[in-house]
């Protein structure tokens, strides 16, 4: 199974991104956000749950969004593979992943993070809150709010894969086909190592 953490702050292109390698490599979409809003819509044990602290203005714990990606896995168990978005935000969160994930003799093949200047995410966002409709696309203290959370929490989550020989930094500015190219170099690599092993 080809597991694939795709990271990067808002406006880095993950989205277009993990369009292009889940049609290459058919893998399977994991974004917390909406696991969420499909638990809550189909009113499950764990949907409810979350709803419950979301309407309370409350986080939802790692522990329930584990149990969300556990079902998803648990569903999915003859898939080429998954690419995680938006997860894991913290190193705990990585460290339960992998826990998860082993307990499917499965882990995390490689870790790729787009990066981008802030300057030009600013620039990407606001020109996305012209057409998305989100509030935090539209006002630029939010939007370096939201990079710099980025970069304070999820830094440590890099260097956590960093240990593993599982991260890699690609150059998000630019071409997004060439981009892509670089994240398939990046996979390809990935899979001759697992297959070596």
């Amino acid at each position: 199974m080809l597991n694939i953490v795709l990271f990067g702050p808002p406006g880095a292109g993950k989205g277009t991104q993990s369009q292009k390698l889940i049609e290459k490599y058919g893998l399977i979409h994991l974004s917390t956000g909406d696991l969420l809003r499909s638990e809550i819509s189909r009113g499950t044990e764990l949907g409810l749950k979350a709803k419950g602290l979301m309407d309370a203005g409350l986080l939802v714990p790692d522990e329930v969004v584990i149990g969300m990606i556990e079902s998803k896995i648990a569903d999915n168990r003859s898939a080429a593979g998954f690419i995680f978005d938006g997860f894991p935000r913290t190193v705990p969160q990585a460290e339960a992943l992998d826990v998860l994930l082993s307990k499917y003799d499965q882990g995390i093949s490689c870790m790729i993070a787009l990066q981008v200047s802030e300057e030009e995410l600013v620039k990407r966002l606001l020109l996305r809150g012209q057409t998305s409709g989100r509030p935090d696309d539209a006002d630029e203290t939010l939007i370096q709010k939201r990079v710099q959370e980025y970069n304070t929490k999820t830094a440590q989550v890099a260097n956590y894969y960093a240990q593993q020989n599982k991260f890699y930094a690609v150059d998000g500015i630019g071409e997004i086909d060439e981009i892509f190219a670089k994240n398939c170099e990046i996979i390809g690599a990935c899979q001759l190592a697992l297959n070596n092993k």
